[in-house]
């Protein structure tokens, strides 16, 4: 990999802060910009009015905490760009797509952003005559994973800064199988048809816009001049979980002169395998290291351990880990680390959810306890949530990420998209149209936050006898086409009159599938039937989030459907592009956080529900933990699976066989970064909860049971002893 030098002499500041989880390297990141500020050096290059600070994070979350702690720092006084690695470069692309017009001679288009979920779909389409001729199950279990893969290869090749003309040496290479040399041929081929397809047309993905950054736009004078000029200081919190792409930004900003501070946790990498390479931002380090004397270039460690009743020292630390991966070893573990212990996995979870709601009971805040599991299925996220909600406690799942078609609202929606349009019968059935009913049929005015006019009964009756199912155009009928309509009550007839007369008048109207969206919304669920005053704060954002996303979602499917079609396909396929958007959603493709972190339900008043992944990369603590099937192998993946040829593009790997050896080591380098980071993110009390079984019925045998068995042989002298002084004063009696 070639990196992109600024002006060659041109040094400014750079300090490294390396330490463990909550070792401090944030504090000491925002403690540092404030000491530059103190400084007061004059800039020759920039004024007060236009110094910019540059603020990179490894995610979201941690991009708005770090930004949120500069602004309270500096009172709001010093502009703040605050971006994730990937932000940036979409960032970038998109300001400067003009020039990469003129450059590679694409066309005029004003660039129009893919989705995963439409980029899915349009390369299936485009790829359709190579993958049935292709034996494409040489490397992938079905046709809909070989084109994720690809799509993912041309992803994490662009974060590599690696061409795709180099993917088939690597692929052949990396998994030693020069028998699937042609099919890795075709990977590549593949790839660069999709590139150059989305390029005619002004489309962008995640990998496209990268490459286009780091192949084209880096490199342009033009380009580095602004960019060199822009900002002052660039503060890098949790370098470990960057792609390959943001050492060249961060290396090339610090070449230009801009003061630079990076953190980085040797026990995070929460994002390793998916997209980053935490090995080469290491190579950053040595731009920070100086002379002794040298307060311009430092390398700092922090070691102060977090206030942690779990754990007294490192060696605690270090003695739970190494029980982990020596499972001969028998572990000295805490009085504060304890079990909870079934038979069956259902069982595990309902003890577990009742030994949280004790702890609630006796004083402890909902917002002290956290649920973690290494993967949590839809059953088991019910189960818990379904304990929680009968005793009333708040309970937050970290970017859950469920199908957007999991919503009632949503459902009814798509329903009313199939009634309307000709030829969409065979998306709608009874089943639908009676969910449609109770959905669209809150009391109105409410009477509370869950009543409704036609209850579900009602509505299988009205689909029963009112549903008149037809391929060209299914339609509703009166409620008097049920013999016994008399037995409906007044509110089921006048709600589902209401309904009857939207629909009839869509079916005549025929208006635009968003046109009809927004209506609906505002006709249905924006007249206080569906989004009751009197229902609970954070039922409502729910509600409001999953018809927000399903509207951003609908404008950008047509919008890509302009672009992709001519002005005649359009309107000749308008029906069949509608039919496909209804598909999309109800194969759940398309996901929505239905617990966004809002205002009105803050996370740390409920009881966190997360798995591992997302439970890391939200870098949150709690004094209380239960860690779900501890017996499970998920443990060692970290609750995100790597994505495929991952390992062969970091940059110490380019190039070299994988091997079995590999993969056991880095998984158990895997499992002891998990280990210590979510150690230090408990402050009091440890559950290990485990069933003997797995959903599946068979015997769990994970790593982790090493710490559940250490637990059993530590109360084994506690129950001898209890047993003796029991036998003991029965003999007294």
């Amino acid at each position: 990999m070639s990196t992109i030098a600024g002006d060659a002499g041109v040094s400014g500041k750079a300090i490294w802060i390396e330490g463990g989880t909550r070792s401090g390297k944030t504090d000491a990141i925002v403690a540092q910009f404030c000491q530059w500020l103190d400084e007061r050096v004059v800039r020759s290059k920039h004024s007060e009015r236009d110094a910019k600070i540059l603020v990179l994070a490894g995610n979201d979350d941690s991009k708005r905490d770090l930004s949120d702690r500069l602004i309270a720092k500096t009172h709001g006084k010093y502009p703040i760009s605050a971006k994730t690695p990937i932000g940036f470069i979409q960032e970038e692309v998109l300001l400067f797509y003009p020039l990469l017009i003129q450059k590679l001679r694409l066309p005029a288009y004003f660039p129009l952003r893919l989705r995963p979920e439409t980029e899915q779909e349009l390369a299936t389409k485009l790829w359709q005559p190579a993958l049935e001729r292709l034996n494409w199950r040489e490397i992938a279990p079905s046709e809909y994973r070989f084109v994720r893969r690809i799509l993912d290869l041309l992803q994490l090749a662009a974060y590599s800064c690696t061409p795709l003309a180099d993917l088939p040496a690597i692929l052949i290479q990396g998994f030693g199988a020069s028998e699937n040399g042609e099919i890795y041929q075709c990977v590549e081929s593949l790839a660069s048809e999709w590139r150059d397809w989305c390029l005619d047309r002004g489309l962008l993905t995640y990998g496209i816009m990268t490459e286009l950054y780091w192949r084209y736009l880096l490199p342009q004078p033009e380009y580095q001049r602004q960019l060199r000029d822009r900002y002052w200081v660039m503060l890098a919190d949790d370098v470990d979980d960057y792609p390959a792409i943001g050492r060249q930004i961060c290396e090339f900003l610090l070449d230009a002169g801009v003061w630079g501070a990076f953190s980085y946790n040797p026990d995070g990498m929460v994002r390793l395998g998916l997209s980053a390479d935490p090995d080469y931002l290491l190579g950053l380090k040595a731009r920070c290291q100086g002379a002794k004397a040298d307060l311009d270039r430092q390398v700092i460690y922090l070691d102060s351990l977090p206030t942690n009743l779990l754990v007294d020292s490192h060696s605690s630390i270090d003695s739970i880990v190494s029980a982990v991966l020596n499972p001969g070893n028998v572990p000295s573990l805490p009085p504060s680390i304890s079990t909870i212990e079934t038979r069956t996995r259902g069982e595990m979870l309902k003890e577990t959810a009742h030994a949280a709601i004790a702890l609630i009971s006796s004083g402890i805040a909902p917002g002290e306890i956290a649920i973690i599991a290494p993967g949590l299925d839809a059953i088991s996220r019910a189960t818990i949530t379904d304990i929680f909600s009968q005793q009333q406690i708040p309970l937050a799942s970290l970017n859950a990420q469920l199908p957007l078609n999991s919503d009632p609202g949503v459902r009814a929606l798509l329903t009313l998209l199939a009634l309307t349009y000709p030829n969409l019968g065979q998306l709608t059935s009874r089943d639908e149209v009676a969910d449609l009913l109770v959905t669209l049929s809150p009391l109105h005015p409410p009477q509370n936050a869950i009543a409704a006019a036609i209850d579900p009964v009602r509505a299988g009756l009205l689909a029963d006898y009112c549903y008149a199912p037809s391929l060209s155009q299914p339609r509703l009928l009166p409620y008097t086409n049920f013999p016994r309509w008399d037995r409906l009550g007044a509110s089921a007839t006048k709600a589902y009159d209401r309904i009857l007369a939207w629909v009839e008048r869509a079916q005549s109207q025929q208006p635009s599938p968003l046109n009809l969206l927004n209506d609906a919304i505002g006709y249905f669920f924006q007249q206080g039937s569906y989004l009751p005053s009197d229902a609970p704060k954070a039922r409502v954002y729910q509600k409001l989030s999953a018809l927000r996303e399903l509207m951003e979602t609908a404008q950008h499917y047509w919008q890509v459907s302009e672009r992709t079609h001519s002005p005649a396909e359009y309107l000749a396929s308008a029906h069949q592009i509608t039919a496909q958007f209804i598909l999309l959603l109800r194969q759940g493709t398309i996901s929505a956080n239905p617990y966004p972190t809002s205002p009105l339900q803050p996370q740390d008043r409920a009881v966190t529900l997360s798995n591992i992944f997302q439970y890391r990369a939200s870098k949150r603590s709690h004094a209380y933990h239960f860690w779900l099937d501890v017996g499970s192998p998920l443990w060692a993946e970290g609750g995100a699976a790597t994505l495929y040829g991952a390992n062969l593009l970091l940059q110490d790997r380019m190039g070299k066989l994988w091997t079995e050896l590999d993969t056991q080591a880095s998984d158990e380098r895997r499992l002891e970064r998990i280990l210590r980071d979510l150690l230090y993110r408990v402050n009091d009390r440890l559950y290990l909860c485990n069933s003997d079984l797995a959903t599946n019925g068979q015997e769990q045998m994970g790593a982790l049971l090493s710490l559940v068995h250490g637990v059993a042989i530590q109360l084994e002298p506690q129950r001898l002893e209890t047993a003796a002084r029991s036998a003991k004063s029965a003999y007294a009696d």
